[in-house]
């Protein structure tokens, strides 16, 4: 059972300041060399809540000013606190790779936390100890979520949609644009009926954790200091509930996208190697001439092959070449790719891997230009994971392989925070 309720939200006031100046990615894409400018766009940006301005300042850092600049800026009425519980729904309208607009809608809410034992919250990758640590000690001196955890249910009829945009449409608190063209449309959803369909909805049914297992596991660390301390586990209990976001993985704006793989050093076997490494897998070339042809001739095709193990190496020799065999054991893909190619024909194996044998581009043609430019030997490009791998994988209290899903758009921070005070 997922246990979901409405909170009192602490927002900016759009009065106040631009919503659009003052979000930010999540922390951890923002890259070093881009943290000087989020703090320099505004002096309420979200960024001063998140993440030191200096990378180095962190290993030393308590945190402490994380809290004193959120007393200001409430002292201040920049940000301010709902008086009564609400969930919060969000529309984010985005341009797909393929130049499509889309819109996913999904809805901020408080989650009960469980661990993961109970298989109803359930994560679909594996975590290190260096970035949650770092978290629990913003938790600790915050005492507030100020990030989000995304997850995601499963609504394959998209009961909940018309409530979304029923408040979508009615009650806008805001609208927020990056520099990318996304729009992030934020309201309330306070009407109790509504709020109670929603609830009863999420009670039947497990959530993914699609972006943010640093952060969820931070905040049962931080549950579990709480109750060591004597503050109580009862289900009012502040500190047993998190702040996160939910979208339907069905929906059509739920965009899961693939991650590539770029072989650093290396190069492709002969025709007959190939064959010899590769048995059972039948294999297609495409002239490519231009890296900027190679999405399009991805779309034609490697796509249509997503209901096989399928792949497209590139190593710029001006040939495409797409490898595909029948999916008849229910395997995910990439997990069959690291093992018959990445293993089978590169000789890379996990420990290779770990240490940075490959990289992980998420834009084919980004990954195209960085071949050419000898940035890598051998690409490898993949079809996306379907929404339904990832409930089958996690279901069976499985992860999938590093780095399989890309969820977009990412979530910004600066739309809702949580203090956690009951």
């Amino acid at each position: 059972m997922t246990l979901i309720r409405p909170f009192r939200a602490l927002r900016y006031d759009a009065d106040r300041v631009d919503l659009s100046r003052v979000i930010v990615p999540p922390y951890d894409v923002i890259a070093a060399e881009d943290r000087d400018g989020f703090f320099e766009r505004d002096p309420h940006n979200a960024i001063r809540l998140e993440l030191t301005r200096d990378v180095a300042d962190e290993a030393g850092t308590d945190y402490a000013h994380v809290r004193e600049t959120l007393d200001a800026w409430i002292a201040e009425k920049v940000l301010t606190r709902d008086t009564q519980p609400a969930f919060y729904p969000l529309r984010q309208s985005f341009t797909a790779p393929d130049g499509s607009t889309l819109a996913r809608e999904g809805f901020f809410a408080l989650v009960h936390l469980e661990d993961y034992e109970k298989r109803i919250v359930r994560p679909h990758e594996r975590t290190l100890a260096g970035p949650k640590a770092d978290r629990l000690k913003i938790l600790r001196a915050a005492n507030a979520n100020l990030s989000v955890v995304f997850m995601l249910y499963e609504d394959r009829d998209d009961e909940l949609a018309p409530l979304l945009t029923s408040a979508l449409d009615a009650n806008e608190l805001g609208t927020a644009r990056e520099a990318s063209g996304s729009e992030h449309r934020l309201a309330r959803l306070d009407d109790a009926n509504a709020q109670e369909t929603l609830t009863a909805f999420l009670a039947d049914r497990p959530v993914v954790i699609a972006d943010g297992h640093h952060r969820y596991e931070t905040a049962i660390n931080y549950r579990n200091e709480r109750r060591a301390a004597g503050d109580g586990d009862g289900p009012d209990a502040p500190h047993e509930w998190l702040l996160v976001y939910l979208a339907n993985a069905f929906a059509p704006g739920s965009l899961l996208l693939p991650i590539h793989r770029l072989v650093l050093k290396g190069a492709l076997p002969t025709d007959e190697g190939l064959a010899q490494r590769l048995p059972g897998w039948e294999c297609r070339d495409v002239a490519v001439d231009d890296p900027a042809d190679v999405p399009a001739l991805l779309e034609q095709y490697l796509e249509p092959l997503a209901d096989r193990h399928a792949f497209a190496a590139d190593d710029a020799s001006g040939r495409l070449r797409i490898f595909s065999r029948p999916a008849d054991d229910g395997e995910l893909t990439v997990r069959v790719i690291h093992r018959e190619v990445i293993e089978g024909v590169f000789d890379l194996d996990e420990d290779a891997v770990r240490g940075g044998a490959i990289s992980y581009p998420k834009s084919a043609l980004q990954t195209a230009r960085d071949l050419r430019a000898g940035r890598g030997a051998v690409a490898l490009y993949l079809n996306p994971l379907e929404p339904e791998d990832v409930f089958r994988v996690t279901a069976a209290g499985e992860v999938l392989p590093q780095k399989s899903t890309f969820f977009t758009p990412k979530l910004p921070s600066g739309l809702v925070f949580r203090p956690i005070d009951g």
